[in-house]
């Protein structure tokens, strides 16, 4: 076989194989790597602080906090909140917030404290004079009367009870009247009222010699209307400690 037969015969075999390796490498551009995973959602935060951090009772506070890639944010006992805001509170007792924002990347917390101030109990014993403020009341009389009235029966005794077991303190009770009538009148009619209220005491066990009496009459009232409501308040056994 001469040689220009064998380069006739060589050549389209040569052609064909390229065109066949090219078309390999053609489909294998056309292949499509796999997609990379999604990221994952981001997780939440959270802050929160209260202003002030220290209150004395009856006071008020402010929290204030904000949150990220959260969709549910709590309080515990204020509810469900926005993602970020200002809420005032008014604890009773010192109290720790604690807030919970939740999303698709998890779960993240924050806390604030509040410390309530408790008063702390005085040691100082309340004086005589103080006692005798909060314990002994003033009895009252029906119009044109020095003796007592079964209804203040109860305020009598109470104040006698007191008197009877703080014996060292003395009293002074004073005898008023309303307006109407002459001065002399009721000088000695608010001087009757005193001495009931001072015999009721004695029969109790208080002793004479703490019981003080004085009569003012209209000269010092309690209330300066005219009407029955007014007058009834200045018919009084009025009791003052007596130095």
């Amino acid at each position: 076989m001469t040689q220009e037969k064998i380069g006739k015969l060589v050549l389209p075999a040569l052609l064909a194989g390229a065109l066949s390796l090219a078309g390999c490498a053609k489909k294998a551009a056309q292949v499509t790597p796999p997609a990379p995973p999604a990221p994952a959602p981001a997780a939440p935060t959270a802050t929160l602080a209260a202003n002030p951090t220290v209150i004395q009772p009856g006071q008020a506070s402010t929290l204030t906090w904000q949150t990220r890639n959260a969709n549910e944010i709590t309080i515990a006992g204020l509810g469900t909140l926005p993602a970020s805001g200002t809420r005032t509170v008014t604890p009773g007792t010192s109290v720790t917030y604690t807030l919970v924002a939740k999303g698709p990347g998890g779960a993240n917390d924050a806390s604030a404290r509040i410390t309530v101030n408790t008063p702390v109990a005085s040691s100082t014993q309340p004086s005589d004079e103080d006692l005798f403020a909060r314990n002994v009341k003033d009895i009252y009389f029906d119009y044109d009367r020095a003796n007592l009235r079964s209804d203040d029966a109860p305020i009598v005794q109470n104040d006698e009870a007191f008197l009877v077991q703080h014996s060292s303190i003395k009293v002074l009770v004073e005898g008023h009247c309303d307006d109407r009538g002459s001065e002399e009148y009721n000088i000695a009619l608010g001087a009757s009222r005193a001495e009931s209220a001072k015999q009721a005491l004695i029969q109790q066990g208080v002793s004479a010699e703490r019981i003080r009496t004085v009569s003012y009459g209209k000269e010092k009232p309690f209330c300066t209307q005219d009407n029955e409501q007014c007058w009834q308040q200045n018919r009084v056994d009025h009791f003052a400690f007596d130095r």
